[in-house]
């Protein structure tokens, strides 16, 4: 499968197709977005984004080799969950009950765990009207996934809209008292999938306080301002720029950014976390959430061995993944939001990636 706008002109706007991983759902609008999704890991593996020629390019990083989502590049582009980004030792008390989750190589649970949701084969089914189109995915975690308590069902919405945007929507119920924290985990690149890196892409970010971090990117103390450092991203600044500044690493050292910024304000209505700006092409992508933090990550770990679709290696920088969520190691920091969720209630999060172009 290789969509692209064209493919939309006339045709169908919602393609599905069988393979020995899953489904491969297509959609999108003619002249407008393209989305590629796949179920295992409820994935977004690619999407096409005119730039201000109204050309299109995939801006979505993915590998060229599928087989590299279940090592290498677990979670590119997926939904990853129960508990987006990481817990301290896999380690959390939940009314008076202590529970021990599955941890990665480091000692501490990233993304829910060694099996997360990126691992499984979501249930998929389409959605399309004429203002959007696209797919819902539903997932059942059992009691005792990963450690976590309860039965949780999940849907996640990937929707695109004739006015270019991309909504990501989630729900969850559980039976038993439980932990969630969804979001999507693509990278993206502003210039076009495999076009080198994002130092020059402009960052935006609307937050006052970022949350430092340890060696294991485990939380340190409080949530601290940005003023002066490579953190204040409140007005658009160069990536590049930005980590030359105070407390910033740059990429080529492994560093850059992998934090969690504090949005503001937080009172769970959808608003602005951030903007991103490519100038070479004019792409411009507005985030907007209904969550409290948002995980910047620069990607400085790549270093060439996931080779992309396009079939160039991925290397620091690469692209940027910009993860709507609560923050890491909330569970065990009673001063952040919860991500508790109880029998009765629903878990709502919606995330929207609204695209434009500027001269």
């Amino acid at each position: 499968m290789n969509p692209s706008p064209a493919s939309f002109a006339g045709g169908p706007p919602i393609c599905r197709l069988s393979t020995p991983t899953g489904e491969r759902w297509t959609f999108g609008f003619p002249d407008g977005l393209v989305a590629e999704v796949h179920t295992r890991g409820a994935r977004l593996h690619g999407l096409w984004v005119p730039d201000r020629h109204g050309t299109p390019a995939d801006i979505v990083l993915a590998p060229r080799d599928p087989a590299l989502t279940a090592t290498g590049a677990r979670y590119f582009g997926a939904t990853v969950g129960r508990y987006a980004n990481r817990i301290a030792h896999g380690r959390f008390t939940l009314d008076g009950e202590p529970y021990q989750l599955t941890t990665q190589a480091d000692g501490h649970c990233l993304h829910g765990g060694t099996d997360g949701f990126d691992n499984r084969i979501w249930k998929a089914e389409s959605v399309h009207s004429p203002q959007r189109t696209g797919v819902l995915l539903h997932l059942r975690s059992p009691d005792g996934d990963q450690g976590f308590p309860g039965t949780l069902d999940v849907t996640v919405g990937i929707l695109i809209g004739r006015d270019d945007e991309l909504t990501f929507s989630y729900t969850a119920v559980t039976d038993a008292a439980t932990l969630v924290n969804l979001t999507n985990h693509a990278y993206v690149n502003l210039d076009g999938e495999g076009a080198g890196d994002v130092l020059d892409h402009e960052l935006a970010v609307e937050a006052a306080l970022f949350t430092p971090v340890d060696a294991d990117l485990i939380p340190r103390g409080g949530h601290r301002p940005v003023d002066g450092t490579a953190f204040d991203l409140r007005h658009p600044r160069r990536i590049a720029e930005a980590l030359a500044r105070p407390g910033g690493r740059p990429l080529h050292t492994g560093g850059g950014y992998d934090h969690n910024f504090v949005l503001s304000p937080y009172n769970g209505m959808l608003r602005r976390a951030a903007h991103l700006h490519a100038p070479a092409t004019g792409r411009c992508m507005e985030v907007l959430t209904t969550e409290p933090g948002l995980q910047v990550y620069t990607a400085g770990q790549f270093d060439g061995t996931v080779v992309g679709k396009s079939g160039t290696p991925y290397r620091a920088g690469a692209g940027i993944a910009l993860e709507t969520q609560h923050f890491p190691d909330s569970p065990n920091r009673p001063g952040d939001p919860s991500a508790v969720l109880r029998p009765g209630d629903a878990y709502r999060s919606t995330t929207v990636l609204r695209f434009s172009t500027r001269d």
